[in-house]
C-alpha cells in the first residue's frame, strides 16, 4: 500500500486514491495533449453597414438575426463583398426574408455554382421576435430594415431594426445637429492649439 504524500497534491494520502501526476511527468495521450493543428482565427468586426437606412428612418427597436447562406456567399463576405443600400425585410407566412442585399461572387470561389448575387435570403429569428416584428409592421406603420451585417465568432449575423420614416425636414434637422456637433468639436480642438 502506498501511503506517501505527493509533492504535487498535498492532500493525497489515502490508499484508495491514485497519485497525482503532472502531464510533464507522463507521456502525452489524446486526452491530455494540446491541439494538433493551429486553431483558425475567426473573422471579426462589421462586414457592411446600411447608412442610408440610418439616414431615412428613426430607429426604435433592434434585433439580431442569423442568415441562411451558401458557401460562396460566406467566402465573399470574408472579402467584404456586400452592399446593403436598398435592402429591406419582408415578413411573409411567419418567416422573415431579406431582399435587396447584393453579395458580389468571387471569381475563384463560385466556379461550379451559378451565383445569384441578389437572391432572397432567409432570416433566422425566434417566434417571439417574428410576432413582435409582424405586429409592429402591420399595425403601427413601422418599416423593417437591415442595418448591418457582422461576424459573431464564426457566424454571420444581421442587425435588423424597426424604424419610422423621416420626413424631409427631419433629415435636415439631423444634418444641422450633426454639423453643429462637428463645429463644436472643431472649436474645442482648436482652442487648445491657440493658447
Amino acid at each position: 500500500m502506498i501511503r506517501e504524500k505527493s509533492a504535487h497534491c498535498p492532500g493525497f494520502n489515502q490508499p484508495a486514491q491514485a497519485r497525482c501526476i503532472t502531464v510533464a511527468d507522463s507521456r502525452a495521450t489524446p486526452y491530455n495533449a494540446g491541439p494538433m493543428a493551429k486553431q483558425k482565427k475567426h473573422p471579426t468586426g462589421t462586414i457592411a453597414q446600411n447608412k442610408k437606412a440610418r439616414h431615412d428612418y428613426f430607429i426604435e427597436h433592434r434585433f439580431e438575426a442569423g442568415l441562411v447562406l451558401a458557401g460562396w456567399e460566406v467566402k465573399s463576405l470574408r472579402a467584404s463583398k456586400l452592399q446593403l443600400v436598398d435592402s429591406y425585410v419582408l415578413l411573409k407566412d411567419g418567416e422573415a426574408w431579406l431582399l435587396g442585399s447584393h453579395i458580389t461572387p468571387l471569381t475563384t470561389a463560385s466556379t461550379h455554382v451559378i451565383a445569384d448575387p441578389t437572391r432572397t435570403r432567409k432570416l433566422l429569428l425566434n417566434r417571439r421576435e417574428l410576432d413582435k416584428l409582424a405586429a409592429s409592421v402591420q399595425q403601427k406603420g413601422y418599416a423593417c430594415v437591415c442595418l448591418s451585417w457582422y461576424w459573431s465568432k464564426h457566424m454571420v449575423k444581421c442587425e435588423i431594426a424597426l424604424g419610422k420614416g423621416k420626413k424631409e425636414y427631419d433629415k435636415r434637422d439631423t444634418e444641422r445637429e450633426r454639423d453643429a456637433g462637428r463645429e463644436l468639436q472643431r472649436a474645442v480642438r482648436n482652442k487648445g492649439k491657440e493658447d
